[in-house]
């Protein structure tokens, strides 16, 4: 998918996501889905109303009655499907920086749309302009108010509320000026806990932090936890599907290890996790130890969705799935990322160990994580970039996985590979127990493809 990649589309408003972009796939959308209702959602950023507002009266044009649910984490809208049994278009570029946006598709099920809906939808956005409804059939628009309080309603059903309560943690919160602001606080003090803020107004232009959950962007977080002895901080993205966590010395818990905790405390044998290729060791060793089945996809959401689809439909019981950047699924509870009901979850693990996070992550810490990012200007240094990665890992004396991009698997370390779905990035990744030897690699594999400029 050119389109859509990894996670629906986006792109830098004005330039590659435009009005006239909202407007074709809202029409191809409405066409695919034939649906007698959608909803419209979107995150904090700037361009969010206008652009609901074209998606919103596109999707009456072509029919559709629209309910118009405003600020709302996208997980919050993904609720809201699978109670109404409606489809929806989310406004959101998720982790992206301000600049961005772009649309999320969820099904009436209230999971993202599947690589074959997805395909479904862009082949309808190439096409010519899905035919609009006649004069008399236009759909209608209405706002729909207190579907927040709803969603934080149902995520308190599937978590241990009683255990986390009588923990009486401290949690500091970061949603980052997301539509997580608008949910997680108030979700948090409902579980009993004790919660301080930071980065907690709803602002499209994120003056406090970039939207992406990052060490570098979590200055202001870690020194909260560390200034109000909290026993963990969670930071969430734009759209607060995500989930990063900080121990209680105010250090950062690599997403991979936070997904190894999690799933080791939900697998049993013959389960399955499934997660995308670039997955941690620190998740190969919690499968193992668990004597569960770890299946790979490619990187990103939809692909994800499919494949966890793909294993319930033959039987298996999958009740972890997700990626080592804070996007986890508990599809038992629902098909969908969701940060906060991630940072609920991880808030049972500390209130059932009974000892700090940083003790609870403790077994899963023996691997260094390297992630570097490579910016093309153009398709043809994107074609020359991608060409050398080809070339060095066909060269490579290790095992060689091609499911998304190209992974080196080195005994003692791996080596990943691949163009980003959601930017105009090459992405590398590199992970060792030494910590050199996880630089070196990435460092090398850098040079390569620098030389390829």
């Amino acid at each position: 998918m050119e389109l859509f990649g990894s996670s629906g589309t986006r792109g830098v408003v004005g330039e590659e996501f435009t009005p006239e972009r909202v407007r074709r796939v809202a029409a191809a959308a409405a066409a695919v889905w034939d649906a007698d209702r959608i909803a419209v959602g979107r995150d904090t950023r700037l361009s969010g109303a206008p652009f609901a507002d074209v998606a919103a009266g596109t999707l009456a044009a072509a029919g559709a009655d629209v309910d118009r649910l405003g600020v709302l984490p996208t997980p919050g809208v993904a609720y809201y499907c699978a109670t109404e049994g409606v489809p929806a278009l989310v406004l959101t570029a998720s982790h992206n920086p301000p600049e961005y946006n772009g649309i999320k598709l969820l099904g009436t099920d209230g999971t993202e749309l599947s690589v074959d809906a997805y395909e479904r939808v862009e082949r309808a956005v190439v096409d010519a302009d899905p035919p609009l409804a006649h004069w008399d059939g236009v759909g209608t628009t209405r706002r729909i108010d207190g579907v927040g309080d709803d969603y934080r309603a149902d995520l308190l059903t599937g978590v241990d509320r009683e255990a986390v309560a009588a923990a009486d943690l401290t949690v500091a919160v970061d949603p980052g000026h997301g539509a997580g602001c608008t949910i997680s606080p108030a979700f948090f003090r409902e579980l009993g806990c004790t919660v301080r803020t930071v980065n907690a107004d709803p602002d499209g232009h994120f003056p406090g932090r970039d939207p992406e959950p990052v060490a570098e962007n979590l200055t202001a977080l870690r020194r909260l936890v560390r200034s109000t002895d909290a026993d963990v901080g969670i930071a969430h993205d734009g759209d607060a599907d995500r989930a990063i966590f900080v121990d209680e010395r105010g250090e950062m818990i690599d997403g991979d290890t936070s997904l190894a905790a999690l799933a080791a405390a939900e697998l049993g044998d013959c389960d399955v996790v499934v997660a995308a290729v670039n997955v941690s060791q620190r998740l190969v060793d919690a499968v193992a130890a668990a004597d569960a089945d770890l299946d790979l996809t490619p990187i990103g959401s939809t692909y994800i969705v499919t494949r966890v689809r793909e294993r319930r439909r033959a039987g298996d019981r999958v009740p972890i799935a997700g990626e080592g950047n804070g996007g986890v699924f508990f599809p038992e509870h629902r098909l969908t990322r969701d940060g906060a009901y991630v940072g609920a979850k991880f808030l049972e693990l500390l209130a059932d160990a009974d000892r700090p996070a940083s003790e609870v992550v403790a077994p899963y810490t023996d691997y260094h994580f390297v992630r570097e990012n490579l910016a093309y200007d153009d398709g043809d240094e994107r074609a020359r970039l991608l060409d050398a990665a080809e070339a060095y890992a066909v060269a490579a004396d290790a095992d060689l996985d091609t499911t998304d991009g190209y992974r080196l698997d080195y005994g003692d370390a791996w080596l990943l590979v691949r163009p980003s779905g959601t930017e105009p990035k090459v992405r590398i990744y590199a992970e060792a127990r030494d910590p050199e030897r996880a630089r070196t690699l990435a460092r090398n594999l850098r040079d390569h493809l620098e030389s390829a400029r």
